[in-house]
């Protein structure tokens, strides 16, 4: 791709992150449950989840339509390209660099430095499709995550406000784990077999595969502490009386 349009996606990508700057600040004015503003360490941490959940509402949709409007695409993943699929990755690269600022600013880097792992992997990864042109349907797929997402953060969000309805909780929990299987696992998975099979490790293919690995190690581990979690409490070690105002997503 020639420098005006690379320079048109840097532009792209620093509106997303001005346009998520807005959305946290207009988070600030949102009502908060009590069980949020009776504790100061959750505040950021509830506001942060809002700004996440729009993300994965707008990229998780997005990336659905794309691969609807133009299925096509999944017939070829190194070299697919839609104009619809770049703009998601410079939307959603702009929501991981506004995320990883607001991490650090706020001086939430120790309970959330998995995180600011995983941002500066998707950025640097989706820097190199921006760049290149190439890998941009991977991307798509990748995302197809905040389907996922939406219903992992709804699951903090009623955890963090003791919400009085279990019913809620409980129903919401088993819809995440499908989720989690149809939109997190399979695209992963699914992506990891055909840049093991079908990619050149070298480049642009070998880092993509190193950040592909990495991300599995990540995403096991974060479904064996949710099926802790949610499925098998008895199984939790060190849980009890523990303050869990220092961990942002997934509690133990």
């Amino acid at each position: 791709m020639g420098p005006g349009w690379r320079a048109a996606s840097a532009a792209l990508v620093g509106g997303s992150v001005a346009i998520f700057g807005g959305l946290r600040r207009a988070a600030l004015a949102l009502p908060r449950p009590d069980a949020v503003r009776s504790r100061p360490g959750r505040v950021w941490r509830w506001r942060n989840l809002l700004v996440s959940f729009a993300h994965s509402v707008l990229a998780g949709l997005w990336a659905l339509f794309s691969l609807w409007h133009s299925p096509e695409l999944l017939s070829d993943i190194q070299d697919g390209y839609s104009i619809s699929g770049h703009l998601l990755v410079c939307f959603s690269s702009g929501y991981f660099i506004h995320d990883s600022l607001d991490i650090i600013f706020n001086h939430q880097s120790r309970s959330s430095w998995e995180y600011l792992v995983h941002h500066a992997m998707a950025i640097s990864a989706f820097v190199s499709l921006i760049i290149t042109g190439r890998f941009l349907v991977a991307a798509v797929l990748l995302l197809l995550v905040e389907v996922s997402n939406i219903f992992l953060t709804v699951r903090m969000l009623l955890k963090m406000s003791n919400v009085p309805s279990p019913a809620l909780y409980e129903a919401n929990k088993y819809v995440n784990l499908v989720m989690y299987f149809i939109f997190r696992l399979a695209p992963q998975s699914y992506l990891t077999w055909y840049f093991l099979r079908y990619v050149e490790v070298q480049g642009q293919g070998a880092f993509l595969t190193a950040n592909l690995l990495l991300l599995d190690a990540m995403i096991l581990m974060y479904f064996s502490r949710l099926l802790r979690s949610d499925f098998f409490p008895s199984l939790r070690k060190g849980s009890a009386g523990r303050d869990v105002d220092g961990e942002k997503f997934l509690i133990d």
